[in-house]
């Protein structure tokens, strides 16, 4: 799919907005501030149904509005199909200050539910520089990255993914609540069962995507690995873990404990989480993204559109142009405040000032 065109209204600072997307390059260009990254956001909201900043949903809608719709066209061959997702505030009844959002997904006019709208929508690899945390930062974060990246072509594991979390909240506060050791074991039965079918999902497509990384290990003549450090969640180490559990209260292993280690490989291994520079460790971001973008063609047969939030500020002329020669191959929507980015970028494109 190619997006043409897409409409906002009420989002962020945009109040009502029409874009038109080149089907090759597409560069927003601006200074800061001026809303770039909102629709940046915004297609991604439109594909992926929620937006990629840590915010809650409610700041998405403009101030003092209630509601705001995001609508995109996209094109397969001669044929257009309208995608729509409109969010509404919703006052919590527990708390009158506070508002969540009610999300309404359409396709062509018509609605649907959230899952099967992600079936129908195209698929898309985000490009930013806060990226670089999935090396530099925690665990959590680089958890949070796989997960994001195989729940957007996986249904299944997103459902699991859901049910898992759920479950171990359950499951910790009947660690919290039981003291006696029998009935504590017997109130945990149905939850360590649920717990580890949810959980086998989680880990064995963790492995998957993995392996297939460390089978396409090099970007621009170096080679990079990654290393799964899995915490799986079965009956042996409840077993092994149980007094432990007891004592802290808390669910201590399973998936929500897992890691990646990603290295670069050269005459040694080096693990770039605390011995790589910023550069490769930029790099091994890139290594990640551009496998996002393989695997998605190896597994759906099609082309993803690649987002690119100004990520050129933080990049050398040689890395600069490693990635615009990747984004020749794909419908690209870049946002920059450089306007030598264009001198670079010699194929089809359009501009959008903001």
């Amino acid at each position: 799919m190619i997006l043409k065109q897409v409409i906002l209204k009420n989002l962020r600072n945009f109040s009502l907005e029409k874009f038109e997307f080149n089907p090759f390059l597409t560069i927003i260009l601006g200074e800061n501030s001026k809303g770039k990254t909102n629709l940046l956001e915004a297609i991604h909201l439109i594909i992926h149904g929620s937006g990629f900043r840590e915010t809650r949903e409610g700041e998405l809608i403009r101030f003092e509005e209630n509601e705001a719709g995001i609508q995109g066209v996209f094109g397969v061959e001669d044929e257009n199909f309208i995608f729509e997702v409109i969010l509404k505030k919703k006052l919590l009844a527990s708390a009158s200050n506070v508002a969540s959002v009610e999300k309404i997904f359409t396709i062509n006019k018509s609605k649907k539910k959230y899952l099967q709208y992600l079936r129908e929508t195209p698929k898309i690899v985000l490009f930013q520089p806060e990226q670089i945390e999935i090396i530099t930062g925690s665990p959590e974060k680089r958890r949070r990255y796989f997960d994001n990246f195989l729940t957007s072509f996986d249904l299944v594991y997103k459902k699991r993914l859901i049910n898992y979390e759920n479950a171990i909240r359950q499951r910790n506060k009947i660690l919290e609540k039981y003291r006696n050791e029998l009935d504590l074991r017997d109130e945990l039965t149905f939850w360590n069962k649920y717990l580890e079918e949810q959980g086998t999902y989680l880990t064995q497509n963790r492995k998957l995507y993995t392996d297939f990384l460390n089978s396409h290990e090099k970007i621009d003549n170096k080679e990079f690995s990654i290393e799964y450090l899995k915490n799986e969640f079965n009956q042996k180490r409840l077993e092994e873990n149980f007094d432990l559990e007891r004592r802290y209260r808390k669910t201590i292993i399973g998936p929500q404990k897992d890691d990646f280690q990603i290295s670069q490989k050269d005459r040694l291994v080096k693990n770039l989480h605390h011995f790589g520079s910023r550069s490769e460790q930029r790099l091994g971001v890139f290594w990640l993204k551009f496998n996002e973008i393989k695997f998605i063609e190896d597994r759906l047969k099609i082309k993803p559109i690649l987002l690119l939030d100004d990520i050129f500020s933080e990049l050398d002329l040689k890395n600069k142009k490693l990635v615009i020669d990747l984004v020749r191959k794909y419908q690209t929507i870049v946002t920059t405040t450089e306007i030598e980015l264009l001198e670079l970028a010699d194929m089809p494109k359009s501009i959008i000032k903001l």
